[in-house]
Order: C-alpha cells, then structure tokens, then sequence
C-alpha cells in the first residue's frame, strides 16, 4: 500500500522534445554553468549511429550513449543498467563523483516509460527521483508536428516546464498562437521562451522535488491552479467551463485538461485505494495527475503518470488557508465526467447515513463497509 514518506536520492532530469526542437543546444548551454558541472548526461538517439553526444561539452567519463533504439518500453532495460551501473562505480569513486543526471531522449521518444523507470525500479527508486520534465518546442515548425504526431503532443503535455525554442525564427503572432495552444494542453506547466539554448539552469530544476513545495507559489505554479478560475464552495466537486472546440481535427483535441475540487478530507485508505483504482482501469487515459490532498487535514501531494503512481508525500504546512483537496487531470481519449463521479465516491457519505470514507468514525486507515462497496461501484464506471 502507498505510504506517505519520501527520501533524498540524486535527481533525474528528463529533456524531451520533437526532433529538431534544440535539445542538444539547451544541453550544452547547461553545461557550460559551473552549478551544473557534475552531472551525469545519458543521451539517447534512434539510428544506427550516434552522433549527438560527440556534440554535447562534458567530460567523457560522465557521458553514458543509449544507442540501440529510442528511450521507450523495448530500452528500459539498458536505461535501468545504465543507470545502477553509474551509481555503482560512483560509490566506488570509479567515475566522477555527480549530483544529478540528465536524460536527452531522441525526438521520437515518449517519456513516460522513461518516467516510469525512474520512478517504478526497486533498484534505482533507492538512488534516484524524478525531478523536472522539460520538453523543449519548435515555434517553427510545432503547429505542424502537433497537428501530425502524438509523440510531439505527449511530450507537451507531460512536462513539467516548457520551453519554446527558434523564437527569432519564427512570427511574433504565430508564437503566441502556439503558446496558447501548449497551455490549453498542459495548464499545469510553465511556459519560457528561450533564444539558442540560453536559460538560467535555476528555472529548470528541481520544479519537481516536493519537499520544495511548501511555499504558496510553488504550488500553485505547480497544479497550474493560479491559471484557472476558483470554483464556487457550492458542491464537492467542481468543474471549470468546458473548453472552447477546435476548428479542425488534430492529436491535441483528443486531450483534456482539467481540475476537481473536494470539499471534504479523505483517509489514507480512500486516497490509495483511489489512486490504485485510478491506475488499474485508466492508466492508460491518464497522461499526468497532480494534486494537492487533504488527508485526515494534512496536505498531501500526489502524482501520477498513466499506470505509475508517485508515493504521496506529505507537506509541513498547508500552503494556504484553502483546505480543499484541488486535482490536475491531464488525460486523452476520457470522459471526463467518469473522473468526477470517482472522485465523489472518496467523500460522499453512505445512502444509510453510515461513516464516509473520510470520517474519523471508520477508524484511521481502515475502510467500512459502505465505503468499500462505493468504491466497487467505482471500479464499474472507470471500467
């Protein structure tokens, strides 16, 4: 069952981005800093023969080439080696000490099996965590290669932070119209514009590290949630106005973007149980859950990416005065009315007025009857 705890282990850093988009410029603009020194870089290109990371400025000894297909489900084994291999002969002072690895992807790569990697392997939880997802995007050509690639589309909307590149390339115009489409398609990140790969490294890391979620600002900036409109306090769960349809077929519109309020605090039990459910019958819809829970009135950050589910981990102090339980919903091909009916059965009370999953009366971490029974109901619907 999930537990509320979290560990120091060395960061990972995921740079995704379509082809062409200037991951390896950004890469080596971020090794040019003196903070950023000792990393260790994994690159990963598709084709027979590598060539990226004879481009890329870091010593050769912290370079480590993926170079036997694109990051996806067929290479997480030789991701998985790389990296325990790294940390072994780090710890036998065998290969340059480093503080945290960057992952470049190919452009054709989906992160999320890179992301499930770092976060699922018994072996590597224990050394490493995610940390910040940054997917780079060409003003350039990015309509056309949204319009026509969901690998492109994916990338988008996971990330945590995302950077338009060859803006002195491309109209003025056409650049707002594009970011204005990112953040219809990932609310919850942030959007920079850069020139040739230039950005200061402290905007990039650590955006997903939760111990340093404690601040008001970094939580809003991380649900997104300063970016919509605060629902009325008129029912438990709360939905924003839907979204405006597109004039035309493209990958995006099959993606929604969304946030549900609760009113009232869950149990421990109700919120695994939840998020296991969530995990099991739509791992496959859901391209990124975050939220900020209050359990049994403590505030509790959650994550999720298609089947793998983050360990909540439990903040020091509620951010603000707002106790609400507030989810980010990034999913594709869902109705999103089947994650609003999920979300109620945390909270609604049982039909004979007996204990709700989150009354203290049903005993910390247990589930009564009532509630289990509405969570089998549950299951029917995300079925």
């Amino acid at each position: 069952m999930l537990q509320l705890d979290s560990i120091s282990r060395l960061p990972v850093c995921i740079i995704t981005g379509f082809l062409g988009s200037g991951k390896t410029t950004l890469l080596n603009g971020l090794l040019q800093a003196p903070g950023l020194a000792n990393s260790l870089v994994i690159i990963n290109e598709f084709g027979e023969i590598g060539i990226d990371h004879l481009l890329v400025s870091t010593p050769s000894e912290n370079m480590r080439l993926l170079s036997n297909g694109c990051l996806c489900c067929a290479v997480r084994g030789d991701l998985v080696e790389t990296l325990a291999d790294a940390h072994r002969r780090r710890s036998e002072a065998t290969l340059p000490s480093f503080e945290r690895v960057l992952v470049e992807t190919t452009g054709l790569a989906d992160p999320v099996p890179i992301i499930q990697t770092v976060v699922t392997d018994d072996a590597l939880a224990s050394y490493y965590c995610l940390d910040t997802v940054v997917a780079l995007v060409d003003c350039v050509h990015a309509q056309a290669q949204l319009d026509s690639h969901p690998e492109a589309v994916k990338q988008a909307a996971v990330a945590d932070l995302l950077l338009l590149t060859k803006t002195d390339l491309a109209d003025p115009a056409r650049v707002d119209e594009l970011e204005a489409r990112l953040h219809q398609l990932n609310e919850g990140a942030e959007i920079l514009r850069v020139l040739r790969g230039a950005i200061d490294p402290r905007l990039l890391f650590g955006r997903a590290v939760l111990d340093s979620l404690a601040s008001a600002d970094n939580v809003e900036r991380w649900l997104g949630a300063g970016r919509r409109a605060h629902a009325s306090d008129d029912h438990c769960v709360h939905l924003p106005h839907s979204d405006a349809a597109h004039s035309h077929a493209r990958h995006d519109d099959r993606v929604q973007t969304f946030t549900l309020f609760l009113d009232e605090p869950v149990s421990r039990q109700s919120l695994a149980t939840w998020l296991t459910l969530l995990a099991n019958f739509k791992g496959a819809n859901l391209l990124r859950v975050k939220g900020l829970i209050n359990v049994e009135g403590r505030p509790v950050v959650v994550q999720a990416v298609q089947t793998v589910i983050h360990e909540p981990v439990e903040l020091a102090h509620w951010p603000t005065g707002d106790r609400r339980s507030r989810i980010v919903f990034i999913v594709r091909d869902a109705d999103r009315a089947v994650f609003e009916r999920s979300l109620a059965a945390l909270a609604q009370n049982g039909s004979d007025g007996s204990a709700s999953v989150a009354d203290p009366r049903a005993g910390k971490g247990m589930l009564d009857p009532q509630a289990y029974a509405r969570f089998l109901e549950m299951a029917k619907t995300l079925n």
